[in-house]
């Protein structure tokens, strides 16, 4: 039985919920169990991202209230195991055990296997420091999940980055490109199936560059990956994040016609449509390449609909560059998307070029760009209206009788259920679009339909 209380403070990406996740089950057999305030917890972890502008100030502040809260645990003669996580304490472990010294431990995103070493050796004189590049992958050491948080979960299947884009701290907090074997990968999945998922999103840093060893001792593609797991029994629906735009290969586009289970909704991040733009950031691609791997998606899968990342504001972009972004982005259509001012990440070198743009020049730009996208969103989800979509039903809604689901395009859909609400969680129902916002849809349950194989309603 669990007698002690676990809060994890996740912050960034889905990479990082996924090594949340996976930090509970390797706490849990010290008698772990997740707890929802720091307040009632005996250890609190901060699993941090460095991808955000002043990240490491956001985590100092966080610690300095982590920090009375500890110091009023001591008073009551109580304990708090105090651990930073990810990528800022990988980047800046040492900084945060000289500022921070409270702090128990400090370690990596790929470190975490070793916690239950860390807790044993946290004596509360020293922190902990871990974060070493380990020559063991971690997902080697990791339990088997024993508990899901839905029927949505996330599975790491790449980590890492081989790309090194010059404003991305990436490669040096997460390491080189890592692949997953198939059968290991395969092995979580039916997990995470036996356990409720109905819906698997496969993570990466380059997700598309996965290439680990297939079940036959050869090296598997991710479209081969793919097939493999929607061959699993149960598994309703696939997606996955983050791709780039160089390793979406013809297989992989292939999958995208030929799979039901794969999702029709893809981020695919360009980043920019500028060419010089694109160079300076050593993307590797141009803005027409990128519009040629849109035009083969849609080719395979028609209904596809796509989300991006931009930045806007990278150093010397011109005002000719920025249009050209926004003419890419009026070309193609974004049913999502998220964009960012450009902020310096200390080492990369995209924070020495001399040519960086000025504030307000950014922020006038990305309001131009959001307010693009936001119209384009509204308009993608206002298409809606009138259509019976698929909806796989996650929770009960924001009222008794309303229940919440995701539409295939990852839209939250909204449904007046009555007595029906329970039974529909973790299932696959027929909706008709009645109303839309920028978020979500309204909808109403049509007449109960077959399931099938896939997981998907029958047409």
């Amino acid at each position: 039985m669990a007698s002690k209380k676990l809060y994890i403070k996740t912050y960034g990406c889905q990479m990082n919920v996924y090594d949340s996740a996976r930090m509970t089950d390797v706490l849990a057999p010290l008698g772990y169990a997740v707890t929802d305030t720091a307040a009632g917890a005996d250890m609190v972890i901060l699993n941090t991202c460095h991808i955000r502008e002043k990240a490491a100030e956001k985590v100092y502040s966080d610690l300095g209230r982590l920090r009375e809260l500890k110091q009023e645990k001591d008073a009551n003669g109580e304990t708090l195991l105090l651990g930073v996580a990810g990528c800022v304490a990988q980047a800046e472990g040492d900084e945060i055990a000289r500022r921070a010294p409270f702090v128990d431990m400090v370690f990596g995103p790929q470190t975490y296997h070793r916690l239950p070493e860390m807790v044993a050796k946290a004596t509360g004189r020293k922190t902990v420091l871990d974060t070493e590049f380990p020559a063991e992958p971690k997902f080697d050491q990791l339990p088997v999940p024993s508990a899901a948080q839905g029927v949505t979960a996330f599975l790491s299947v790449q980590e890492g980055c081989d790309k090194f884009c010059t404003f991305c701290v990436v490669p040096y907090t997460r390491g080189a490109e890592y692949s997953r074997p198939a059968a290991s990968v395969i092995a979580e999945a039916k997990a995470l199936v036996a356990l409720g998922v109905r819906e698997l999103t496969l993570l990466g840093q380059n997700v598309n560059a996965y290439h680990g060893e297939g079940l036959d001792g050869r090296e598997w593609s991710f479209a081969r990956l793919i097939r493999a797991l929607a061959e699993i029994d149960g598994l309703a629906r696939i997606r996955y994040t983050t791709s780039h735009p160089n390793d979406m290969d013809q297989d992989l586009i292939a999958a995208h016609g030929d799979l039901p289970q794969l999702m029709p909704f893809l981020h695919l991040p360009v980043q920019s449509g500028s060419d010089t733009v694109l160079e300076a950031m050593n993307r590797k691609y141009t803005a027409d390449d990128f519009r040629r791997v849109v035009d083969r998606l849609r080719q395979a899968r028609p209904d596809l609909a796509l989300s991006s990342d931009f930045i806007v504001g990278f150093p010397g972009e011109s005002d000719a560059d920025f249009e050209a972004t926004m003419a890419l982005v009026r070309e193609i259509g974004f049913a999502m998307a998220y964009s960012f001012k450009y902020s310096r990440r200390p080492g990369t070198p995209a924070s020495v070029i001399a040519k960086q743009v000025a504030e307000d020049v950014k922020t006038a730009r990305l309001d131009a760009l959001l307010a693009l996208l936001v119209e384009q969103q509204r308009a993608f989800n206002a298409a809606q209206v009138g259509c019976e979509l698929d909806v796989l039903f996650a929770a009960p809604g924001r009222h008794d009788g309303q229940v919440m689901g995701r539409s295939p395009y990852l839209q939250a859909v909204h449904v007046e259920a009555g007595e029906q609400v329970s039974t529909l969680i973790g299932k696959i129902a027929r909706v008709r679009v009645l109303s839309a916002a920028t978020n979500s849809l309204s909808g109403e349950l049509l007449a109960p339909r077959p399931i099938s194989s896939s997981g998907e309603a029958a047409a």
